[in-house]
């Protein structure tokens, strides 16, 4: 289970909208200098995500929570994301170099983005289908309590 801690922004019966802070982990490597994803951070910055996850205990606005995602989930939807699309893509590009190896390349490119466009279709298809999927939902865990060392003085 990968976790991540969050702030609840809205509460409703069965879920929550949390937020959490995008973070890398930048600070504490050598080489932040002259590192492309330090570089991408910087620009990007630390921006909020807001994500809907399940809850099965009562919670309101301002909770501090940790929220947890199967590592099943994120390895599938990692995969349909950036595999799925790419793999019809060459599948389609080597069919066409395959089939008409007379024509020109233009066929193969032609049934290379055709593939890329199913890839999005079929990747379209699969988000619409876990939508509902529990499986693939954010979960809220339970509370956040910091630890002694963690706690600011008021």
């Amino acid at each position: 289970m990968i976790e991540e801690r969050a702030v609840v922004i809205e509460a409703g019966e069965d879920y929550v909208w949390v937020e959490t802070q995008r973070q890398t982990s930048c600070g504490a490597c050598s080489a932040n200098q002259g590192c492309g994803t330090a570089a991408l951070a910087k620009v990007l910055g630390n921006r909020r995500v807001r994500v809907r996850a399940l809850a099965r205990i009562p919670l309101q606005a301002g909770d501090e929570v940790i929220v947890g995602l199967s590592e099943n989930a994120l390895v599938k939807g990692a995969f349909a994301v950036y595999m799925v699309p790419l793999l019809l893509m060459l599948f389609g590009a080597l069919l066409g170099e395959w089939v008409f190896t007379a024509a020109n390349e233009e066929i193969a490119i032609l049934l290379g983005a055709l593939g890329l466009l199913a890839g999005f279709a079929w990747l379209w298809a699969f988000a619409r289908g876990i939508q509902t999927d529990i499986r693939f939902q954010p979960i809220v865990l339970r509370r956040f309590v910091p630890a002694p060392w963690e706690s600011v003085p008021d």
